[in-house]
């Protein structure tokens, strides 16, 4: 299982309360998550919280005289991991 860490605004606002933010799989658990995290950066975990995000949407055009159309990015699956 791959887990990458984001590193936006808002994870470091996270990080000033010991939450650390992670793209994951979308069929990974929270154990799986907390385990591979645990594994990975040699740290104990002591919760994980997890949120999908919807994709946004997007327009799109078939030409100059077709019909527009509006279609979605891919849901964003995000872990949230409190560290002791």
């Amino acid at each position: 299982m791959l887990v990458r860490s984001i590193a936006t605004e808002k994870a470091y606002r996270e990080q000033t309360k010991r939450t650390y933010m992670f793209a994951v799989p979308a069929g990974a658990s929270k154990q799986a998550v907390a385990q591979q995290v645990a594994d990975q950066y040699k740290v104990t975990v002591l919760g994980v919280r997890i949120v999908i995000r919807k994709g946004k949407a997007t327009k799109f055009s078939r030409g100059k005289h077709a019909y527009p159309g509006t279609t979605y990015r891919q849901d964003k699956r995000i872990a949230y991991v409190t560290l002791k």
